[in-house]
């Protein structure tokens, strides 16, 4: 059995957004004990990760990192179409990936204690982001 729905998200610009409780009601409306939970972004300037829940300090330390790796308005970068964060957006979310695939177990989302779903927002301007959730099992 499979079940897939998508939805969207409004960001206000660069940062983190827990996305955990959507996930899990959609995989929760999928009636689907056991098998996966594979979560996909559509875009190249934003990605996913499974991150710390409990302390955000551990995502603003992530983009602390980040943007001391890929600063935006290195002149390293050619492409620039939209701006100093238009090249390092893509890199980040090349370098975190644009999907999650988690276990299913007992229905839902088998996460650690600690874990929680995360869109993370590479662009310096709010944005509207689509995301597909399709389960199996």
């Amino acid at each position: 059995m499979i079940a897939q729905q998508r939805f969207d998200l409004a960001t206000r610009g660069r940062g983190t957004y827990e996305i955990t409780r959507q996930v899990e009601g959609i995989v929760r409306d999928a009636g689907i004990e056991t098998g996966l939970c594979h979560v996909f972004v559509h875009h190249t300037s934003a990605s996913l990760i499974l991150c710390e829940n409990a302390d955000p300090t551990v995502r603003r330390d992530l983009e602390a990192f980040i943007a001391r790796l890929i600063p935006d308005g290195d002149p390293l970068f050619e492409h620039t179409a939209e701006g100093p964060d238009d090249m390092p957006a893509h890199i980040r979310s090349i370098l975190t990936d644009v999907s999650l695939t988690l276990p299913v177990s007992g229905g839902r989302c088998a996460l650690g204690t600690w874990q929680g779903i995360y869109l993370y927002e590479h662009r310096s301007q709010g944005q509207r982001r689509d995301i597909t959730v399709t389960v199996q099992g």
